[in-house]
């Protein structure tokens, strides 16, 4: 399946439209404080950031504020409509240490090794996102010691497991509904 074609798909933008006006409501800011989630996957200044389907930018410009100016954060989403969306939301708050792209998270095109924190908030579990493709491509973007934070919603559906299972990642904990992994060494590999 070819994510990146899907994103372009009119029909599946139009799809999605209404549960991008959810993502923006209210209701869903008061139900779940964006600064409170990624509170819990400890978030700091000059951190580079990867945040996998960033949606329409609900915990994308709270996560550009924690990183500040000297931090770096990719915003990809594979639907256009979202990416164009997010891009207005960034170019409206001036933030220039953000960048969105529209591509497929399975094949990020990031280099090894160049990520600090990879936030996957509510995109797991999905069946275009395969964990068995998508935690092998999140290691290798991870710098070592870098991180992987997961809020799953609206069920965990044992990925947290699968997580572990993978041998890719090892737990650091759970805080305010947000499960912590560092990069382990591939099998394999040493540092």
């Amino acid at each position: 399946m070819d994510t990146e074609k899907l994103g372009q798909s009119r029909f599946l933008n139009l799809l999605f439209r209404p549960g991008g006006r959810s993502m923006e409501s209210r209701l869903r800011h008061w139900l779940f404080d964006p600064h409170k989630t990624l509170a819990g996957a400890d978030l700091g200044a000059g951190q580079t950031v990867l945040e996998v389907g960033c949606g329409t930018g609900f915990f994308t410009l709270p996560a550009a504020e924690m990183i500040g100016g000297s931090g770096r954060l990719i915003a990809m989403d594979p639907l256009s409509d979202f990416v164009d969306r997010v891009r207005d939301k960034i170019r409206a708050a001036g933030l220039c240490q953000v960048e969105v792209v529209r591509r497929d998270a399975l094949r990020t095109g990031l280099p090894a090794d160049s990520i600090d924190v990879a936030l996957l908030f509510g995109v797991v579990p999905f069946p275009t996102l395969p964990l068995d493709r998508l935690l092998p491509e999140m290691h290798r973007v991870l710098k070592p010691n870098g991180t992987m934070a997961l809020w799953l919603f609206p069920t965990t559906a044992g990925v947290p497991r699968a997580v572990l299972r993978s041998g890719l990642f090892t737990a650091l904990g759970r805080k305010n509904g947000v499960y912590r992994y560092r990069k382990a060494d591939a099998p394999g590999r040493t540092r």
